[in-house]
């Protein structure tokens, strides 16, 4: 009974983590520029002594998905989207380059320009620091202007270019810190091509109703998976009886 308490139990086990991938997804239904998850499930034989006659479930990140949510105007003015492909390169506090759709920014400490969770935007030489003005613009290929404080309404003056890059989706990978990384650690070339809109922000593209439905599924694995262990049991304890009764 061994084979199939251990089956129940690896496949149970590995229906749980995929259902805190899903519920990570559902969770961040609401997050601008979230992007989602991918979690699929494996087969795995076990390699030892003798032949790999044992096959058990293994739930792993396949990755993360990149589609584009909806775009969604606000109006203010250190408000981004990402116009199809691309994203923005911010500094981690590790001091990595790392990659975010996530277009709320705001002005920290010392005039530095981050996201929403305080990540330093990076710029052409490093993150992109603003001084006190009256008004920041922010341009579609990423160039950020300032009017200064008392200058002319016609006299912006340009500081620098949010690095913006493009990278396809399978060499992207979301770390413990839930921050995405290029898989060779290496950080991406700027690319010109990539476009901006400015005063919208992007949703996240998670689907809630897929969400809610895999939610289901996987839950209904695991209490088959549940079943299969207490069948495992009953089985056993049957046999421990006739065992009994035959000595």
């Amino acid at each position: 009974m061994d084979r199939m308490l251990y089956v129940a139990m690896s496949g149970a086990r590995q229906t749980m983590l995929a259902q805190t991938a899903n519920s990570h997804n559902m969770a961040n239904a609401n997050t601008d520029g979230f992007r989602a998850d991918l979690a699929a499930f494996r087969s795995m034989p076990v390699y030892g002594a003798g032949e790999a006659t044992r096959v058990y479930a293994m739930t792993e990140s396949v990755g993360v998905d990149t589609s584009s949510g909806a775009i969604n105007p606000t109006g203010r003015e250190l408000d981004i989207a990402i116009k199809g492909d691309g994203w923005i390169a911010a500094q981690a506090p590790d001091g990595s380059e790392v990659y975010t759709r996530t277009g709320s920014l705001r002005i920290g400490d010392g005039g530095i320009l981050q996201t929403a969770s305080g990540l330093a935007v990076l710029g052409n030489g490093g993150p992109v620091a603003i001084p006190p003005s009256d008004k920041i613009e922010i341009g579609a290929d990423g160039t950020v202007s300032i009017l200064g404080i008392g200058q002319a309404p016609n006299a912006l003056t340009v500081l620098d270019r949010i690095k913006l890059v493009k990278i396809d989706g399978a060499s992207l990978i979301k770390g413990e810190d839930g921050l995405l990384r290029t898989r060779d650690g290496n950080g991406a070339a700027p690319d010109a091509t990539v476009n901006i809109i400015a005063g919208a922000l992007e949703t996240s593209n998670v689907n809630t109703v897929e969400a809610m439905v895999n939610l289901i599924s996987l839950a209904r694995q695991y209490e088959t998976q549940v079943k299969m262990m207490k069948t495992a049991e009953e089985t056993d304890n049957a046999a421990t009886q006739l065992l009994s009764l035959s000595s």
